[in-house]
């Protein structure tokens, strides 16, 4: 089932006045919400029914009724959630609480991402890895972290990709993507320069982009041919990317467990001859 207030609120700081008019009544007043029909939520939020429709549909539904049915079950499941998510950490918090708060963040961030995968975007990626000849790889700082992750897994599987931690190696690479050429880009904000970089030179030469990204109308995703979007529900007070980074390596493990899964009985038996022994040696 399709999450709600997940994409309500990763949506509203790209809405347009009117949409946001409706986000901004939906997420103060669910309860009444979910017993409007479309008219009269649209009266309320002082919007039009037609706005509120495509609203719907931008955030990925059908029409209002499924909206309405997803808004009904989020209710029910809502409240125990948002009471853990507001938690921050304090200054003088314990460490028994500080991994159950932690731990708990990273599983809403997977449970939301879950919400954000499309099944159809997912198979767009899978067309577009099946007929890429060269992948490669791009992100900076944690994003970096996921990239070569991913730039692991599809090497033990023996599919020509390329990665590298200098950015203006990752330019290079960019640059040097055709028309059968796929580049995965790795980037929460979606905002990274040096990234939107690597997509427009990647887009000019034809090639094809995968973006691993945050459910918005970023820059990034305007430039890939497939979006696959992550939520995070990070601290505010945080040292670096946590829940980000957990839910960006959860859309690789599925993105490749599905590439796997179309290419089984091959794919095991490349898994085999790339693996590493470890069997204990005497030195």
């Amino acid at each position: 089932m399709k999450n709600v207030f997940v994409r309500l609120k990763e949506y509203k700081d790209k809405a347009s006045s009117a949409e946001r008019q409706i986000i901004t009544f939906i997420l103060e007043n669910p309860n009444i919400s979910s017993t409007c029909n479309s008219n009269e939520l649209a009266k309320k939020s002082f919007s039009s029914s037609a706005t509120l429709i495509r609203l719907c549909k931008k955030l990925g539904f059908s029409g209002y009724k499924e909206f309405q049915h997803a808004l009904i079950i989020d209710i029910a499941n809502r409240l125990e959630k948002n009471k853990l998510a507001d938690r921050e950490i304090r200054r003088d918090e314990s460490l028994e609480s500080i991994i159950s708060k932690v731990t708990y963040k990273n599983i809403l961030s997977l449970e939301k991402t879950e919400k954000l995968m499309d099944e159809v975007a997912l198979k767009k990626a899978l067309e577009l890895l099946n007929t890429s000849k060269t992948i490669a790889f791009f992100g900076i700082g944690s994003s970096l972290l996921v990239a070569k992750d991913a730039y692991q897994k599809f090497l033990r599987i023996n599919r020509p990709c390329l990665i590298d931690s200098d950015l203006h190696v990752q330019i290079l690479n960019a640059k040097n993507l055709r028309e059968h050429d796929l580049g995965i880009i790795i980037s929460y904000s979606g905002l990274t320069e040096e990234m939107l970089t690597c997509a427009k030179l990647i887009k000019d030469n034809g090639g094809k982009i995968i973006a691993i990204t945050r459910f918005a109308d970023s820059k990034l995703a305007s430039f890939a041919d497939c979006v696959l979007y992550v939520a995070a529900t990070e601290f505010l007070t945080r040292s670096g990317a946590m829940s980000s980074r957990i839910a960006q390596l959860n859309v690789v493990d599925i993105l490749y467990t599905a590439y796997l899964n179309q290419h089984y009985d091959e794919a095991v038996w490349k898994i085999e001859q790339t693996q590493i022994s470890k069997e204990s040696k005497e030195y």
